[in-house]
């Protein structure tokens, strides 16, 4: 008759600690099921697409040598249309030769894909006021994007900009507006 009053005891016992436990983050040596969702972070930008990488942009320095990997040899539109496709792209992205006219020729010329890579995603990820900066160290043109303000325009979400451009020592600035013109892909308005 004890062990029987022993057992019902344990399983009450049991049963009263499983009710009454609390579930809790895991210790940080024991991560557990959620923790990518808390901890590996998907960059939500301007356009609701969840991107997978900042290249640098949230923290203010984009990594044009690695946004060089993601756009590979592609040239001009081409970039954003390769981009673009599916679910799966990899970096916003500034379409066609409309910058170069907007900031002068000389300039938009040396403008390449990582540059284009870097003004996208800076639009898609920068925040209002924060400047993204980076180096193109083939034409050694320091860059400055900084988003200045967010508006809608015909249904098309849109950024307003400022684009400075250090060339042998010589700062020069430009403002300039973009639309969104598919998921990813920014396009210069006048």
């Amino acid at each position: 008759m004890n062990n029987t009053k022993v057992i019902i005891s344990c399983v009450l016992f049991s049963l009263c600690a499983t009710l009454g436990t609390s579930y809790a983050d895991p210790p940080a040596h024991a991560p557990a099921h959620g923790w990518r969702k808390k901890h590996d972070p998907y960059y939500r930008g301007y356009s609701g697409y969840q991107w997978q990488r900042d290249y640098g942009v949230i923290s203010g320095e984009c990594q044009w040598q690695t946004v060089g990997t993601v756009t590979g040899g592609v040239i001009g539109g081409a970039v954003g249309a390769s981009v673009g496709e599916g679910s799966n792209k990899p970096i916003a992205i500034i379409l066609g030769s409309v910058i170069g006219a907007v900031i002068g020729n000389q300039i938009g010329k040396a403008i390449d894909n990582n540059d284009r890579g870097c003004i996208g995603h800076a639009l898609e990820l920068g925040r209002i006021g924060q400047r993204v900066h980076w180096v193109n160290p083939d034409s050694r043109i320091e860059y400055n994007l900084t988003p200045t303000a967010d508006f809608m325009q015909s249904n098309q979400k849109c950024k307003s900009y400022r684009l400075e451009w250090i060339e042998q020592g010589k700062r020069q600035q430009a403002s300039n507006r973009a639309c969104l013109a598919e998921q990813g892909q920014w396009q210069t308005i006048n």
